[in-house]
């Protein structure tokens, strides 16, 4: 039986209302504290894209019923010429063939701390839900950029490297913290902030744990960690990095295709980027008699990219990798792809083995490794401090010398 929003709303009204007065419960703003939005009391269309070509005009529900289905999309209807400005100006990606910083980097991988990701995560999923256009979900972007910010005061960084918020027009904004290398070359670390129960974003819990809460703090926790190099501190790093907290993911990439589409339009040099999306739940993998891995996605992303990440992934982590496929816009590294830049993806298991619980209230830290999500940290920090110290430009001079 198909149960109609406004039914359901009436039927659920009252345990939520409970929720929110529960004892010891932060003091939080309700959802909508100026009504619900637009989206939710009207049938607005949004165009989405669920393979290159295959387009569609669909209400917000259909968006989640498509969701609910397994099938990922890109919301196209405020950037639907994506990509089209780097066609003529793309070149073959290139990347070291091995790690070459071992020295400065496995020092640092032993200050990566799983109660740092623990504190943080037991605080993010406190909200109720970080779903986008819900007042929970600004609140939760504004404490992460505290976070981040608190991260880089600690550093002794404040006069150097700078958090700030990508603002978005559905409230809950986006977040960049930028360490500026000696170019304005940029490799970004990405992961996406929001939440969202899909059986009724507007008023169910989604705490998130997993999906994204786990990349949030896997790469804050890779951030604060690298702000404890010298080197990088003082800028002596090549390219400069970028860490991303994406707003509205769930709803088709919003987040991240509005940043990639401005760094597109002023011509950013973005040479590298990769997604840590949903690190923490190895059950499954387990369960199934199969060696804790990190998943590593080899379909829709740079392959020369995704080998760089295999090598590290070899060099620096504790664990092996598996390949895996997620299929068509299916996380934020999509965003940059269409863009035109170099992008990869990896996750916490073969995909086909990842968290179930993810989308519902039942997205808990219970289910959650911190050993696990430590690994990808470990993933994360060496694959920065690495190509931070790349030179791109001396790569591609051996790849055509090479020809």
């Amino acid at each position: 039986m198909k149960v109609s929003n406004t039914s359901l709303l009436a039927l659920l009204l009252p345990a939520v209302s409970g929720r929110f007065v529960e004892p010891n419960e932060p003091d939080r703003a309700a959802l909508y504290p100026d009504g619900l939005p637009k989206a939710a009391e009207s049938n607005e269309k949004y165009h989405i894209e669920l393979s290159p070509g295959e387009t569609k005009w669909v209400t917000e529900e259909e968006k989640w019923e498509l969701r609910r289905d397994g099938k990922r999309f890109f919301d196209i209807t405020d950037h639907p010429e994506l990509g089209a400005l780097r066609l003529k100006t793309l070149r073959k990606s290139v990347f070291p063939k091995h790690p070459k910083l071992q020295d400065e980097v496995k020092p640092l991988l032993g200050s990566l701390s799983k109660t740092e990701m623990r504190n943080h995560l037991e605080t993010f999923t406190s909200f109720h839900t970080r779903y986008y256009k819900s007042d929970y979900g600004r609140q939760s972007s504004e404490w992460l950029l505290g976070q981040v910010r608190n991260t880089i005061k600690e550093a002794g960084a404040e006069d150097y490297v700078r958090a700030e918020h990508f603002k978005h027009s559905w409230g809950q904004n986006s977040i960049i913290a930028t360490i500026p290398g000696k170019t304005n070359s940029t490799v970004v670390i990405g992961a996406h902030q929001d939440s969202i129960n899909l059986w009724l974003p507007s008023v169910l819990a989604a705490p998130g744990a997993d999906d994204d809460g786990s990349g949030t703090v896997t790469i804050l926790e890779a951030f604060r960690v690298i702000l404890q190099s010298e080197d990088i501190i003082q800028g002596n790093h090549e390219n400069t990095l970028e860490f991303h907290w994406y707003s509205a993911e769930e709803g088709g990439l919003l987040g991240s295709q509005a940043i990639f589409s401005s760094y597109e339009k002023d011509d950013r040099d973005v040479k590298a980027m990769l997604q840590q999306d949903m690190t923490g739940y190895i059950t499954r993998t387990l369960d199934a008699g199969k060696p804790e891995s990190v998943g590593v996605i080899v379909d829709y992303v740079d392959p020369n990219l995704t080998n760089f990440i295999k090598v590290v992934i070899d060099e620096y982590c504790d664990i092996p990798y598996v390949e895996t496929k997620c299929g068509y816009a299916c996380s934020d590294h999509a965003s940059a792809s269409k863009a035109g830049y170099p992008s990869a993806f990896v996750i916490e298991s073969a995909f086909e083995y990842s968290d179930n619980h993810i989308h519902s209230t039942e997205d808990l830290i219970k289910y959650l490794s911190f050993d696990h999500m430590l690994q990808h940290a470990r993933l994360t920090l060496a694959f920065a401090y690495e190509l931070a110290f790349t030179d791109f430009t001396a790569l591609d001079d051996q790849e055509w010398s090479d020809l």
